[in-house]
């Protein structure tokens, strides 16, 4: 097995999924509330965010066959899709956006109750970049069940460890402070921008294969 396939698989789901980014989200949607009720909530959204990527990587490649669509279109798609995501982290963006769905979801009496399937489970966890990340990881498995396996491990991995930094909100939060988030975001971004560029190429190289370079007609 290959380590390198791994470690990119980490960083690629750990950078979409960003979970010290979500970590202050929690805190402050789960603001007042008992550690009890708080440690509820994180597990819900975490089995949430599992199940929803699991069904996306289990079923994934299966109904892209179904729509038409070849996998090197849709790792070009997902590249390009990761790339917005990491322009949205490198300029602000994506943190406004989920603090905007963190405060919506507080302005309604039932969320502000559980938020734990919505706006943690999804779309903060699995989300769209992190759904297009499962389906181009097991994808690239091409059969292995042993890679697929892995990549599955390691998407459960990245939500362990976003179950555990929610539990540490608070104290993160005080050793990181607003400008130390900042700059692991900043970085995180960087990262999710070449991770997104390489899927793209990686998409046109696989789409070059099978046309055996023919150009699009």
């Amino acid at each position: 097995m290959d380590a390198t396939a791994l470690i990119t698989a980490f960083v690629a789901l750990f950078v979409v999924i960003d979970p010290i980014g979500l970590a202050p989200l929690y805190l402050a949607m789960t603001q007042g509330m008992g550690d009890e009720r708080r440690r509820a909530i994180a597990r819900r959204a975490c089995l949430v965010g599992v199940g929803v990527l699991t069904v996306f990587g289990l079923f994934g490649d299966s109904l892209l066959q179904f729509l038409g669509i070849s996998l090197s279109a849709f790792r070009v798609a997902g590249g390009i899709l990761l790339f917005l995501t990491a322009l949205d982290m490198l300029f602000e963006r994506r943190t406004k956006r989920r603090q905007d769905q963190a405060e919506n979801a507080q302005a309604d009496e039932d969320h502000r109750d559980d938020p734990s399937i919505f706006p943690l489970g999804i779309p903060l966890i699995a989300g769209p970049g992190a759904i297009a990340t499962m389906i181009l990881l097991t994808g690239q498995a091409e059969g292995d069940p042993a890679l697929y396996a892995a990549y599955m491990a390691v998407m459960v991995f990245v939500v362990l460890v976003v179950f555990v930094l929610f539990h540490m909100a608070p104290l993160l939060e005080r050793v990181l402070g607003d400008t130390g988030i900042l700059v692991v975001t900043r970085l995180l971004g960087m990262l999710l921008a070449a991770l997104s560029v390489q899927f793209v190429l990686d998409g046109v190289a696989g789409f070059m294969a099978q046309t055996g370079g023919a150009p699009l007609h």
